[in-house]
């Protein structure tokens, strides 16, 4: 296996898409830091690192994360095989030179990530441009280019509207129709009904909207009205909830081959 061990990634995400571009880089062994929200807002919490934040540890497709305490500590683990999970908002110095920054929160805009931040810097879906905010941009759109890298310009622009799945597109997605205290009634793998009561926000009930299972749910807790809290996969495979999507591993192929095409320019 080539040696990637001195070429340290930082990841600003730890969700379900973040964790394919995490696994993706960690399974070729590149070292691999992510950094999220001391409440990540995960909706498929089964297949993303960034659970290792309340849980302690999660394993995905045999590699496991585990939540650190400090960037020393985040680099020893990394370098043991594992992929450390760090509560910061900001991206902090550590005790090695980062090599590669991936941006994979999603929030289909810019936020505080910037070129020139590593020596090479990703971003993935809207919000990027290749060339202004970042070196490369993955797109994230379902469809025809879907996990293309982008060398110049931006991703296609945020539609609002979720990709299709098993034919349902918005109505597989559960969204908080008011601010309040979230609690699920219903669990990961759950075969449901439209119109079953998945849980509650105060005395607001969150109803299916369409039959499938149960396959995205938001840690419990305050909530604010549009958040995304969850997803019905209507393809009734409860086996999915453990596997990495996709369009996860889509992206996460993409964002290797952008990292290796600069690797291979470097040297």
């Amino acid at each position: 296996m080539i040696d990637f061990s001195e070429n340290l990634v930082v990841v600003r995400g730890g969700g379900d898409l973040g964790s394919g571009v995490i696994w993706r880089l960690r399974r070729v062994g590149l070292p691999v830091v992510v950094l999220e929200l001391e409440r990540p807002l995960t909706v498929r919490r089964t297949v993303a690192f960034s659970s290792a934040v309340d849980q302690g540890r999660i394993t995905i497709d045999e590699i496991e994360g585990v939540r650190v305490s400090s960037p020393a500590a985040a680099i020893e683990a990394a370098r043991r095989g594992t992929v450390p999970v760090l509560v910061s908002e900001t991206v902090p110095s550590f005790p090695v030179p980062m090599s590669i920054l991936v941006d994979a929160r999603l929030a289909k805009r810019s936020l505080d990530t910037t070129i020139g931040q590593a020596p090479f810097v990703v971003g993935l879906g809207p919000g990027f441009a290749a060339g202004v905010d970042c070196d490369a941009v993955i797109e994230t759109m379902r469809g025809h280019r879907l996990g293309r890298v982008i060398w110049e310009g931006p991703a296609a622009p945020n539609t609002g509207i979720p990709g299709e799945i098993g034919g349902a597109s918005g109505d597989r997605v559960l969204r908080a129709g008011v601010d309040g205290t979230l609690e699920w009634k219903s669990d990961f793998g759950d075969l449901v009904e439209a119109g079953q009561i998945l849980g509650m926000i105060d005395d607001t009930p969150i109803l299916a909207k369409i039959p499938g299972t149960v396959r995205g749910l938001i840690q419990p807790g305050p909530v604010a009205v549009g958040l995304k809290i969850g997803d019905v996969d209507p393809r009734f495979d409860p086996n999915a909830i453990h596997q990495i999507s996709d369009k996860a591993l889509s992206i996460g192929g993409a964002v290797l081959e952008a990292v290796l095409v600069w690797l291979s320019s470097e040297n």
